[in-house]
């Protein structure tokens, strides 16, 4: 004859043991109000850890979305840069000071990469490098990404 192994959880054993045939026995209701205690409790839990989880996701999505405005507010900065000068647009100009002065900073690593080639006398500037620089900074804003994502997934 085959044996049947049930397992019962020790827990669950004893807290029927507590409880009496009588429902309505006071210790019956005092048990039954333990265990509702005990399972709003474990609902809380889960819920707070949701919460927390909520939280998380929220937090990292700002990271990201913020990384993505930076990186596309320098993207404009410079294509502005480069239309500028493919244009011929006058430098001394207060718009034209301002948008080169603004992104002067983020062309310094780029500045002397390549040497420009110029039209008319070289008032239009078709200037390689604000091109360069727009796809790596393109690119470092997709590593950084990449990189939040990655520590996010973490377990």
């Amino acid at each position: 004859m085959p044996v049947i192994a049930i397992y019962i959880q020790p827990n669950l054993l004893s807290q029927e043991l507590k409880m009496n045939k009588d429902p309505y026995d006071e210790s019956n209701s005092e048990r039954r109000q333990d265990l509702r205690n005990e399972e709003e409790s474990f609902r809380l839990q889960q819920y707070e850890g949701r919460v927390e989880i909520g939280r998380r996701r929220e937090i990292f999505a700002w990271i990201i979305n913020s990384i993505y405005f930076l990186v596309g507010a320098l993207e404009i900065l410079l294509f502005l840069r480069f239309l500028l000068r493919f244009t011929g647009a006058n430098p001394q100009n207060e718009f034209t000071q301002f948008i080169y002065n603004l992104s002067a900073p983020f062309m310094t690593p780029f500045s002397t990469l390549f040497i420009s080639p110029t039209a008319n006398a070289a008032v239009n500037i078709f200037d390689i490098n604000i091109l360069i620089a727009i796809v790596v900074y393109s690119l470092a804003g997709w590593l950084a990404v990449r990189f939040v994502q990655f520590i996010y997934n973490r377990p």
